[in-house]
């Protein structure tokens, strides 16, 4: 149905970046006197709060070169939502300059991310450590600032939430069972995602505008643009200088919605504008205008582009 592949990698800048956040938290044990007689760093890793305690409290056989398994952190992506709150116009653009012609790229759909961040650790003393680091940065939001879009050059603020601190202690049995305090920290990423890009796009290199003057026969429901502070009272149009304020008689500038009868009026003057150079990279460029008048008075055939 869709038919365009495309992929800009966003779920997984936004694992990435979160990943990112934690990836640098340090325990720190002493002694009475305050001396650090260890160091050490907590280990990162991506997937499911379950599988991690699995992990945890196996055989310790499993590698035995490896003395201790806590304390250590772990991630994972929830659940993905769509974020109607943030909505942009549909039909709005994204657009950037390229070598042979125009990128465009329709505004993004907002979605939140659902982060859980778990930190197991054996003693309180750890997690207390552990959350210092942490929580602090969050008021209860974090922003981060992302590369979304990189052939676009689209770079965006992305809010990172805290919404809940929660623990568990999971000591219960003999004295043979291992002990296991867990928190959980739960987070809500605010991000986009964004559509296909559209390259080669044609490139308007000049714009004319006509201005009409109205026929002899005034059609049932010709379109006006005119400047209007209408009150109760009174009405006031937008009238050409040195003219008859009488209303019948009155010149107005039509629309080319207008009916056809209303507008076949003759041309009497043009106004076209267009950049001095065809490099469209170039972002100071400038521009060139041309007025033209015809005293005759001329239509324009947009098809052929020729006056008659």
């Amino acid at each position: 149905m869709f038919g365009t592949y495309f992929y800009h990698q966003t779920s997984r800048k936004m694992v990435v970046a979160f990943g990112s956040l934690f990836n640098n938290i340090e325990v720190r044990r002493t002694d009475s006197s305050g001396a650090v007689v260890e160091s050490l760093k907590i280990p990162l890793s991506y997937g499911p709060k379950d599988k991690m305690l699995v992990r945890i409290s196996g055989d310790p056989s499993l590698n035995p070169k490896v003395a201790l398994t806590v304390p250590r952190m772990g991630f994972e992506l929830t659940a993905m939502s769509y974020d109607g709150m943030r909505k942009l116009n549909t039909v709005g653009r994204n657009v950037k300059s390229g070598t042979t012609g125009l990128k465009k790229q329709y505004n993004p759909v907002p979605y939140n991310y659902d982060f859980s961040l778990y930190i197991f650790v054996k003693n309180a003393e750890d997690g207390t450590q552990i959350l210092e680091q942490i929580l602090p940065f969050f008021t209860p939001e974090f922003t981060v600032t992302m590369s979304l879009v990189s052939s676009m050059g689209i770079k965006m603020d992305i809010p990172l939430v805290l919404n809940s601190v929660t623990s568990e202690d999971s000591y219960e049995g003999d004295f043979a069972t291992r002990r296991s305090i867990i928190w959980t920290l739960s987070f809500l990423m605010k991000s986009y995602l964004y559509p296909d890009v559209a390259d080669n796009a044609k490139v308007i290199t000049s714009v004319t505008v006509d201005t009409h003057l109205m026929s002899d026969t005034l059609a049932e429901e010709p379109v006006y643009i005119i400047t209007e502070d209408s009150t109760a009272y009174s009405t006031n149009y937008f009238i050409l200088d040195s003219h008859d304020y009488d209303d019948s008689t009155r010149m107005r500038i039509l629309t080319e919605d207008s009916n056809e009868e209303a507008v076949a009026g003759a041309t009497v003057s043009r106004a076209t504008v267009a950049p001095k150079t065809t490099n469209i990279t170039d972002e100071d460029f400038g521009f060139s205008e041309t007025f033209s008048f015809f005293p005759a008075g001329k239509t324009h055939d947009p098809v052929s582009g020729t006056d008659t």
